[in-house]
């Protein structure tokens, strides 16, 4: 306890707790008829507070060293153990030889999986990753919070093969290792995350806070493997980006990355989406066409919004996922191998769709197998100043090649103090109407541009939600940078300061609708002796024809 108590961080706290774990295991085996046949050989945090993991850590026996889970590609399953603690809510101990499951307390014998036999099951790949280290037995202990939910758990490894098909030494300790799971868990909960390491060069991930550090790291690990990954999260968190970035560090890096974003699919042709069709599989399939399985062929596939998915094309994707072989439709022929390694992203409540019978549960079960959940920007706050950085930097190298950009005094404070619901997406948004602003103001094209606090502020103000009403000039600035950016990305082809006196021509037609009068539109801007002699018909025939001008030139 003392050393939890002076641990700074998760994997400081971790390697304290686990290092009992093990003193305590060492102790049961050499006091067990075992002593010389046997030894412990890791334990592990798994840190799962809200289902997806948030810490992995690994403790090695021998040395009670950390175990960089990147060194180590036998560190990387525990679904099969996690789905027995939450449904057992007590600790399971596990013959890896026999591939039984025990409840530790009356010896229960649980079913592990139904289909535990195929070899595409969870349970057949975790039984053959424990067989391949050594490891014959294994005991998983739940993590409880306040409330009685399971929020991680620890496991603890053993190898003795004399023990295969018997009781091991878990069984004669568990009330102590129980209670010791219960002493250590507010501690390890209420550490800090470790803070991320020196970040390289990245287009990809630029930016990496203190709250995405240990995911990160994580699926640097989960990276190569071939299991299907779930990443949940907000819309517009980087979901896309991170599985971008999971392709480029596995070993299909070579191969295509396909997306799919199913909010943009018809539920009638999600199927031909995937799997693909022939010609006349259904009306108006005039040619054959490849489905994006097809397309990722030795690559990565990324579901988004997976929870669209209409029941149909989750029982096809069930079967995908489990034979690895898919028929294209209206193709008469055998049905083709998929190899294609399956990353899935959702802004749902997964588990909560299968309780409401819209998300079929062996689907759920099928791709939860490495889940982890990407915090929303509001969770991330550290992030934001380096985010916009970076997307400043990036809108300026496209428009200005080997112009500088940066963010001046107080700009990024205003951002932080933002909430984002819709995440980098609307950060992203607001950063290049920021620099729409910031060109519009004398002297722009001189220097390096620097977008200051009030060119933020501007642009927070066109957001919906937005804090405090914004100003008539804000607002005026922001129509004047809408035109300046419209005139550089080639609007007209010969600009002309005059066209924007069409402006005059929108506040006359705005004040019209206004008042319902073109009389009462001059009266309104305080041009009343224009009506004397009935001068106004001219002028407002004037600057219509200048604002159809520039409604033509920015629609061309």
């Amino acid at each position: 306890m003392l050393e939890l108590r002076s641990a700074q961080t998760l994997g400081a706290a971790a390697r304290a707790a686990l290092g009992v774990f093990l003193d305590r295991a060492d102790a049961a085996l050499r006091a067990s008829r075992y002593q010389h046949h046997g030894e412990m050989r890791r334990a592990m945090l798994h840190l799962r507070p809200d289902g997806g993991y948030r810490a992995l850590v690994a403790v090695d026996a021998r040395s009670r060293q950390l175990v960089d889970a990147a060194d180590d590609p036998a560190l990387r399953r525990s679904l099969t153990a996690w789905h027995q603690v939450r449904s057992e809510l007590r600790p399971v101990a596990f013959d890896v030889e026999r591939g039984t499951a025990r409840a530790v307390g009356d010896g229960t014998l649980l079913d592990l999986d139904p289909d535990s036999e195929s070899e595409t099951s969870d349970v057949a790949h975790t039984l053959a990753q424990l067989r391949a280290r050594g490891t014959t037995h294994l005991l998983a202990l739940p993590l409880f919070d306040l409330a009685g939910g399971v929020v991680g758990m620890i496991t603890v490894e053993a190898s003795c093969p004399r023990a295969a098909g018997r009781p091991f030494v878990w069984h004669d300790h568990e009330t102590e290792l129980e209670l010791l799971a219960d002493l250590v868990t507010p501690s390890l909960l209420g550490q800090p995350l470790d803070p991320p390491a020196t970040q390289g060069a990245d287009p990809l991930l630029p930016v990496i806070g203190a709250r995405t550090a240990a995911l990160v790291r994580l699926l640097a690990v989960f990276a190569d493997q071939d299991e299907t990954l779930l990443i949940s999260g907000p819309t517009g968190a980087g979901k896309s980006r991170l599985a971008r970035w999971i392709h480029a560090r596995s070993t299909r890096h070579g191969a295509p990355f396909e997306v799919v974003d199913l909010n943009s699919v018809p539920p009638a042709m999600q199927m031909a989406e995937l799997f693909g069709w022939r010609k006349g599989a259904f009306t108006g399939a005039v040619r054959d066409q490849d489905g994006s399985v097809a397309r990722a062929e030795g690559g990565t596939l990324f579901l988004d919004e997976v929870d669209k998915l209409d029941l149909k094309a989750q029982s096809g994707l069930l079967g995908l996922l489990e034979d690895r072989r898919y028929r294209v439709l209206g193709d008469a022929g055998s049905a083709r191998p998929a190899n294609v390694r399956f990353v899935v992203g959702t802004n749902a409540d997964l588990l909560a769709d299968v309780q409401e019978g819209r998300f079929r549960e062996d689907l759920y079960y099928r791709i939860n197998v490495l889940p982890v959940r990407l915090p929303s920007l509001a969770e991330r706050v550290d992030e934001i100043p380096d985010w916009a950085a970076f997307m400043l930097q990036r809108r300026h190298a496209s428009a200005k090649p080997g112009r500088g950009a940066s963010l001046g005094p107080g700009a990024a404070e205003v951002l932080a103090a933002q909430a984002w619901p819709g995440n980098l997406r609307q950060l992203d948004n607001v950063i290049r109407r920021s620099y729409s602003m910031a060109l519009a103001d004398p002297g722009s094209e001189s220097e390096d541009l620097v977008v200051a606090r009030a060119h933020v502020a501007q642009a927070l103000g066109f957001e919906q939600g937005g804090e405090g009403p914004v100003s008539l000039l804000g607002q005026l600035a922001a129509g004047a940078a809408a035109y300046v950016a419209a005139i550089r990305d080639g609007a007209d082809p010969s600009p002309d300061l005059d066209a924007a006196g069409a402006f005059r021509g929108l506040v006359l037609r705005a004040a019209e609708q206004a008042t319902g009068s073109r009389e009462g539109a001059f009266e309104l801007l305080g041009q009343e002796n224009l009506l004397v002699n009935r001068n106004h018909h001219k002028v407002w025939k004037r600057e219509m024809a200048r604002l159809a001008r520039l409604e033509s030139m920015l629609e061309d």
